[in-house]
């Protein structure tokens, strides 16, 4: 049993409330997954080759200001990097299989968590409450959010194996359920070259999905192969630079809720999540039903 969330906001003028109408949102969805929580957020795409790579540090104390320094001594000095906590966003014109080159050589106890012109991720162990503090969730801005509780079932709780899980850029996936065949998929991608992080089975769901598209499908079309390639009990939400998604296996066994109103688009596993929102009485408001694909764009 896990806990998922998500969050939209249509209008420019109020995207600077994203993280306070989110942290409620996640808190209330602890129960469901005490064990540990993230989210990724998306924001106003970087001009160019920019990129943004988040990093998570095994240490609880880590020099984020030393480690800045070698970067500039490596690949120059138009870099940026904001540090919170044991994460921090380095923001460079560099190639990501460079930079995942030069972390695995000399930095390797930094975990990549992603890579994109427009995201941001965080997770970690502990509820949903110490996240939020510890990173200053409260404050967050930007477009929409995919967020996520975890109670783990069939791998190891870590802050590798916490949600969301990301492949390729500006991709990220978070899964209530469990899929029976990972192993099966797994054993489909490697021959690709695509190589594996974790054992959880939701990794599998994620790089399945952003390998579809890296051949050419569009999400929806990738997730509609996904309803016959990916077996199990599951809710899948996703995000993308300019979209969230939403489905549910052919059994719906996994809860989900939306609330839509002109102002934003919000989904939770259950609806106590949702009921503090702006004019949530207002809002449209139904049980996503299965095998329906629900996208929505900025």
């Amino acid at each position: 049993m896990c806990g998922i969330v998500g969050l939209l906001i249509k209008k420019p003028e109020l995207r600077e409330s994203l993280g306070a109408w989110m942290v409620p949102m996640l808190i209330g969805m602890s129960e469901r997954g005490p064990d540990s929580a993230g989210l990724a957020v998306f924001t106003s795409q970087l001009a160019g080759e920019r990129r943004k790579y988040s990093l998570y540090s095994g240490q609880a104390i880590f020099d984020w200001g030393e480690l800045i320094q070698v970067f500039r001594q490596r690949f120059g000095m138009n870099l940026t990097l904001e540090a919170q906590e044991n994460h921090a966003v380095l923001t460079a014109e560099i190639a990501p299989a460079e930079i995942k080159a030069w972390l695995k050589q000399s930095h390797p106890t930094l975990y990549l968590l992603s890579v994109g012109r427009s995201i941001d991720l965080y997770k970690d162990t502990g509820n949903a409450a110490e996240l939020c503090n510890r990173y200053s969730f409260q404050a967050l801005k930007g477009t929409h959010l995919v967020g996520h509780t975890r109670m783990a079932t069939e791998s190891a709780v870590t802050p590798a194996h916490a949600h969301p899980f990301t492949a390729g850029e500006d991709f990220c996936l978070v899964h209530n359920g469990a899929l029976s065949n990972h192993h099966q998929i797994r054993r489909q991608l490697e021959p690709q070259g695509i190589q594996f992080e974790t054992d959880n089975d939701t990794e599998a769901a994620c790089r399945f999905l952003e390998w579809r598209m890296r051949e050419g499908d569009d999400l929806e079309t990738a997730l509609q192969k996904g309803f016959t390639e990916l077996d199990g009990f599951y809710t899948f939400l996703m995000g993308t630079d300019d979209k969230l998604a939403l489905v549910r296996d052919a059994f719906a066994c996994k809860p989900a809720v939306v609330a839509e109103t002109d102002d934003y688009v919000a989904i939770a596993s259950e609806f106590r999540s949702l009921a503090h929102l702006p004019n949530i009485h207002d809002a449209s408001i139904y049980e996503p039903v299965p095998e329906e694909i629900y996208v929505w764009k900025v």
